[in-house]
């Protein structure tokens, strides 16, 4: 009998060799001059999906009806975008009122990615092989043993898997994965809605009266003063609108008064009425109010970046980066005595933009 079969012989009971150990038999101790024992790997016990076709059955069944969820979820993802507006608000308890499209989208979209991620986690651990296996670290160069065992073992767990036996659990996976990505495809529709022509128009239209945005009051000439500045805004558009933003950045006019002789420029005094001129509130440069006037000069004064437009010459650019003059809105006076809009402006408002034409 050879020495290392007596030393085979003189282990304690139920100890094996490191060569039991690393084929996850018994529990392997090293000599017994080395500090570090090792404690070797326990007895693999099989699971009820190991030896019970039909748990593995509802196993597999389980996992097909959560990735066959995650695919309803990202639909209702798709679904919300048409059935909510973006201005709905809802009460839920305990929070309060909250946007019903961003609840639906943030509970269908988590809900998708939790069952996807809870279906791939019930698949490892009731049908995905289970055994522990030992590995000795190797050096970090791949070697051509190397690459032929990691081949093997991706076959292995290819095989290991079931997943081209376990077909319904592989097709409705896949189908969650291929549905998930469209979430991200419908967001993009929402990175901005399209401007279509809402940039170059505004709620001013022939007939709209003009409204002090102080007094709320239609305007009349005689309320407007040699030197005034007055804001005004279009007929109907109030405060409470849930888009009244959106409209008044568009549609808020200046009202001022210049005796008609210090009009330079001839269209500005055809589309005033008697030296009273409207013009867009908004700088051409990046959008700011404009609302610094000087009475004598008749220029008016951007706070941003200090563009000036000189109103009595078509509100043209005297200084600073605006690219063009203000808008005016042609204006006159209706039967019963109050200013009123003769139509919209005949250019966009606001920043120059890429459409201009």
């Amino acid at each position: 009998m050879s020495s290392q079969e007596n030393s085979e012989e003189n282990l304690p009971a139920g100890q094996g060799t490191a060569h039991d150990a690393a084929h996850g038999g018994g529990t392997a101790v090293a000599q017994h001059d080395d500090p570090f024992a090792d404690p070797g790997l326990p007895a693999h016990k099989p699971r009820i999906q190991d030896i019970d076709e039909r748990a593995a059955k509802r196993s597999e069944r389980t996992v097909a009806l959560m990735f066959t969820l995650s695919m309803l979820a990202t639909i209702g993802f798709i679904a919300s975008f048409v059935i909510f507006p973006i201005d709905k608000n809802i009460y839920v308890w305990p929070i309060g009122l909250v946007g019903a499209l961003n609840l639906s989208l943030g509970l269908t979209l988590g809900l998708a990615l939790f069952l996807i991620g809870a279906g791939a986690v019930h698949w490892a651990r009731t049908l995905m092989s289970d055994v522990e296996v030992a590995d000795d670290r190797h050096p970090i160069e791949a070697a051509p043993e190397v690459k032929a065992k990691v081949l093997s073992d991706f076959a292995d767990g290819a095989r290991e898997s079931a997943l081209g036996r376990r077909k319904l659990i592989r097709n409705t996976m896949f189908g969650a994965l291929a549905m998930v990505p469209l979430s991200g495809v419908v967001l993009l529709r929402e990175l901005g809605p399209l401007p279509e022509d809402k940039l170059r128009k505004t709620l001013w239209a022939k007939g709209k009266l003009l409204i002090n945005m102080n007094t709320n009051e239609p305007l009349r000439p005689e309320d407007v003063v040699v030197g005034s500045l007055t804001f005004v805004k279009p007929e109907g558009l109030e405060e409470s609108n849930h888009n009244f933003n959106n409209e008044i950045a568009k549609a808020a006019v200046m009202i001022v008064r210049i005796q008609p002789e210090e009009i330079k420029d001839k269209r500005e005094l055809e589309w005033s009425h008697e030296g009273i001129v409207a013009y867009s509130k908004i700088c051409t440069h990046v959008g700011c109010p404009v609302s610094l006037y000087e009475q004598q000069t008749h220029h008016v004064l951007c706070p941003c970046h200090q563009s000036t437009f000189d109103l009595s010459d078509g509100a043209r650019v005297i200084f600073g980066p605006a690219g063009h003059p203000l808008p005016q809105l042609r204006i006159g006076v209706n039967a019963e005595g109050n200013l009123e809009a003769l139509g919209d402006f005949e250019e966009p408002v606001g920043p120059a933009f890429w459409e201009r034409g």
